[in-house]
């Protein structure tokens, strides 16, 4: 594999930044021709490899930055780490929101966040510590005068002795992997991100006004107190959790689940901490409809909260999965009819798929330990028609070990559930 600065240096002479912008959409079937041409032209072999890579990337960075990624330059790791552009949006609006002029966005990557601080008028210092990030961060931003990038160690920065004064507001996006000879290993534990997030609570702790991006599996037990904790999904994918402090945390919102699509947004949320034993949940037999919540609502522990928005029931106290008699709506959940409840038996589904003429078969799975690649090569669909089966269990009883997936707890049973999809 290039090395990242191998692939930014070239780009960043007068020769390379026109070759770049000469250069049309990336083709992958036409790559290796285009090398060809552009080095017939007399363009070293270095550069030419480095606007082909660009080239590739900014093709795939569209769908985070749409046509602004014809503008802006990546790396490898950048692009992959970096905030989706409508999502950084949403960041940059909770600190204009709350009058912060003087933004100071540590470990900035490629600059996503700190773009759109800047494209609201706000005065953002970024800090990096890969020193070709920095320089990539600062081609990001050289349309807005009033951001600043700094190449540095986020952790050691004095932010009293910042360009232009000590901040209003803080952004964080810690490094979560870590990089050796083998590639990269996702890091779980908070304190070793870089920096880690006890640094956050310091900076929260005088009193500033500060967000942190995080992975949307952190714990909930690792989540501080007295912060807003926020997990969100963009058309179906969650992509992260941030902690709200100070100024730009929301009165009486602890915990909240934010649901983007191409439609807009949607978000449901609660002034109360996690209740892992869902005390007030309400359990009850699969009805007319099923619903699958966003899984931003499951990371957020609010499945039984989405249940009573919904009018709807879970069908087991540890499983999420919500049913209702009557159809209710909601981008905060995917919604199926339920047309058959089947026993989980091959046997039974082996002759129900045979019988439908199931050629076509999608398999989903919560609270069971069924591998669906497996079944569908049990089952051996064949035949022009379409199904959607959904294992689970149902039932008033948690498994004996409190976990999903394991055993059988009294009074539940396995059970397969065919759905069509609600539009």
């Amino acid at each position: 594999m290039r090395d990242e600065a191998t692939d930014i240096a070239p780009l960043l002479t007068d020769e390379g930044r026109r070759l770049l912008a000469e250069t049309g959409p990336y083709d992958a079937d036409d790559a290796l021709a285009a090398a060809t041409r552009l080095r017939a032209r007399g363009h070293d072999a270095e550069l030419v490899a480095a606007v082909l890579t660009q080239a590739r990337l900014r093709t795939r960075a569209r769908a985070k930055f749409g046509d602004f990624a014809e503008q802006m330059l990546f790396t490898r790791a950048g692009l992959e780490q970096a905030t989706r552009l409508r999502v950084a949006v949403l960041h940059a609006r909770r600190f204009a929101d709350a009058g912060l002029a003087h933004v100071a966005d540590l470990g900035c990557g490629i600059g996503a966040d700190a773009l759109a601080l800047a494209s609201l008028d706000r005065r953002v210092t970024a800090v990096e510590l890969d020193e070709t990030t920095a320089a990539v961060a600062l081609l990001n931003l050289r349309p807005f005068p009033e951001a600043t990038v700094l190449h540095g160690d986020a952790a050691s920065l004095d932010l009293d002795a910042l360009p232009g004064g000590p901040p209003d507001g803080v952004w964080l996006d810690p490094a979560r992997r870590e990089t050796s000879s083998s590639g990269t290993r996702r890091i779980f534990d908070p304190e070793a991100f870089s920096p880690p997030l006890s640094f956050v609570e310091a900076l929260a702790a005088r009193g500033l006004p500060v967000g942190v991006k995080l992975g949307p599996g952190i714990p909930h037990e690792a989540v501080p107190a007295g912060c807003e904790a926020q997990w969100v999904s963009d058309r179906g994918d969650v992509v992260e959790a941030v902690l709200w402090f100070n100024a730009v945390a929301r009165p009486g919102v602890r915990r909240a689940a934010l649901v983007l699509s191409e439609h807009g947004s949607t978000e449901l949320t609660s002034p109360e901490d996690l209740d892992p034993a869902h005390a007030d949940a309400v359990v009850g037999p699969v009805g007319s409809y099923l619903y699958e919540p966003d899984g931003a609502v499951i990371r957020a522990g609010l499945v039984t909260d989405l249940a009573r928005r919904l009018g709807a029931r879970l069908i087991h106290p540890r499983i999420a999965y919500l049913s209702s008699d009557e159809l209710v709506r909601t981008p905060l959940a995917r919604a199926y009819r339920v047309r058959e409840v089947l026993p989980h038996t091959v046997k039974v589904l082996k002759r129900w798929v045979r019988e439908h003429e199931v050629g076509t078969l999608e398999i989903k799975k919560r609270g069971t330990d069924v591998t669906p690649e497996q079944l569908r090569r049990q089952l051996a669909p064949k035949g022009p028609g379409r199904a959607t089966l959904v294992l689970t269990r149902t039932g008033p009883a948690s498994a004996p070990d409190g976990g999903p997936g394991t055993g059988a707890g009294a009074g539940e049973r396995r059970v397969v559930l065919v759905v069509e999809t609600v539009d």
